[in-house]
């Protein structure tokens, strides 16, 4: 990652993609290089949701749940997939799954933070001062958008529309990420592992900031399914991890060292 001597170039761009849209914010970078990097990252995010698209009959990961396919034959990537989400499993004690619709087969708790996390390292790499890169609300920060300045994410307040719940500054971190899970914009989607039923919990939104996409969309959800008692005690547990947690009846709570991370 370069070191910003001066107010770098800014690059944007948006991308539809995997049922969302995925924002990219890229400082700094020779222009060049930051162009084939963004267009590399964008490919790769259409190469995800054509593997691991559960909605797509002909996807690498449908034909997996169908027995059709072998992991090895698979490739790659889908291992890898499968290893992070086993090692979510076993942290979260389950409350993290991929199999707990009918035992079937289904990855996309994990899918979309691996891969916008993914894309952010690809840009970072070209030699870039910072990059954002922001998959359906759930962000993946690297470097800086300027001396002297840290990357800043608003946290959406999911009981007052268009209102903040808070603001996660990345001061002092080279990298951060932010993810939340919550019933407000998507409904009751998230699942109970242990009933394979919509999590009914007091939560409405968890809010999740670590270093990695990756662990912080599998610990938003887990601590979701879990309740506002139980999520913050094992998030409180999680090294480099905290979190805000709201409930329906419009109560906050959040880990010891949230605060040293707002701003």
């Amino acid at each position: 990652m370069a070191e910003p001597s001066q107010t770098p170039a800014v690059v944007r761009h948006a991308e539809e993609v995997m049922g969302t849209v995925f924002s990219f914010d890229v400082r700094g970078g020779e222009p060049g290089a930051v162009r084939a990097a963004l267009d590399e990252a964008v490919a790769g995010l259409h190469r995800v949701n054509e593997v691991f698209s559960t909605y797509r009959e002909d996807s690498r990961v449908s034909r997996l749940a169908r027995g059709e396919l072998t992991v090895e034959e698979c490739g790659p990537e889908v291992a890898e997939v499968l290893e992070l989400g086993a090692q979510a499993e076993r942290t979260s004690e389950g409350w993290f799954s991929m199999r707990y619709q009918d035992g079937r087969l289904d990855p996309t708790g994990i899918v979309k933070g691996w891969a916008a996390e993914r894309a952010a390292r690809v840009i970072a790499a070209a030699g870039v001062s910072g990059v954002s890169v922001n998959g359906g609300g759930d962000v993946q920060l690297l470097g800086v958008p300027g001396p002297d300045r840290p990357w800043r994410v608003g946290v959406s307040d999911p009981l007052r529309p268009g209102g903040l719940a808070a603001v996660v500054s990345a001061a002092g971190a080279d990298e951060l990420a932010v993810a939340t899970s919550g019933t407000v914009e998507r409904g009751a989607h998230i699942i109970d592992p242990r009933t394979g039923r919509p999590a009914v919990t007091d939560l409405v939104a968890v809010t999740v900031v670590a270093p990695r996409l990756t662990w912080a969309d599998c610990w938003a959800t887990a601590a979701f399914a879990m309740g506002s008692r139980e999520g913050l005690r094992w998030l409180e547990s999680l090294p480099d991890v905290e979190a805000l947690l709201i409930t329906a009846g419009d109560e906050v709570r959040c880990t010891g060292g949230l605060a040293r991370r707002l701003g």
